[in-house]
């Protein structure tokens, strides 16, 4: 029988792994649409990573816990959710499946659209500056991981599963895909980047959303969750 740990770990890759492969490959099909797509591209690659994303986080939550993301995994570890050392686990197997998830886009997909679209690494707007960017992702993770918290981690939390984090993820798309990409999540950034190579404003993806996951953390910890007797 496997153990628990690596139960949770499994699920965090595979879980990573689709995650990725969807979401990065729903930027990837919409330029492979060229201009017949474009009056619903944005709202079609926000779905795509909303509702893959919900499916995910349903589906792996009595596992792992649905993490799906280092930024959720570091949020959870500083409200003492989950320990250091299963936390880093967690994470290199969110961004191991996040370079397969992106693999996969390469050696399936449509090379020029893989190419066109560096298989969906995000990327900041040209009139969007490297601190703006920061900004940008860490308010769009603040949220994100807030969703997390209040929909999944507490204990007064609505049984919805994966849903509200889903819906946020939709929501933060439809704001911020234009200005970042929305990533929210460092493994989305940087599984397409290492197959594409395109390393441009990377740490934007890392910053951002690691700062904006510590201080949703550090708040739910702090006065949202309900105390312990």
């Amino acid at each position: 029988m496997l153990s628990k740990n690596l139960r949770a770990l499994t699920a965090e890759f595979v879980g990573t792994l689709l995650f990725v492969f969807l979401g990065a490959g729903s930027v990837v099909a919409f330029a492979a649409a060229g201009p017949a797509a474009a009056s619903i591209g944005t709202l079609g690659v926000a779905l795509a990573h909303g509702v893959a994303l919900a499916i995910v986080v349903s589906m792996t939550m009595n596992i792992s816990g649905g993490h799906i993301n280092p930024a959720v995994t570091t949020g959870l570890w500083i409200a003492d959710k989950i320990g250091g050392r299963t936390a880093l686990q967690y994470i290199l197997a969110q961004l191991l499946g996040a370079v397969v998830g992106a693999a996969l886009i390469k050696g399936i997909l449509p090379e020029p659209a893989v190419t066109l679209a560096r298989a969906g690494t995000p990327h900041l707007a040209a009139d969007v500056t490297f601190m703006q960017g920061i900004w940008i992702e860490a308010i769009l993770t603040f949220f994100l991981v807030s969703a997390v918290f209040g929909t999944a981690v507490s204990p007064e939390a609505p049984r919805i599963g994966g849903w509200g984090i889903g819906l946020a993820v939709f929501v933060d798309a439809l704001v911020g895909g234009g200005l970042t990409g929305a990533a929210m999540n460092p493994a989305r950034a940087f599984g397409p980047a290492v197959i594409s190579v395109t390393w441009s404003g990377q740490a934007v993806y890392w910053i951002g959303p690691l700062l904006g996951a510590a201080v949703a953390a550090a708040l739910w910890k702090a006065i949202l969750l309900p105390r312990t007797r």
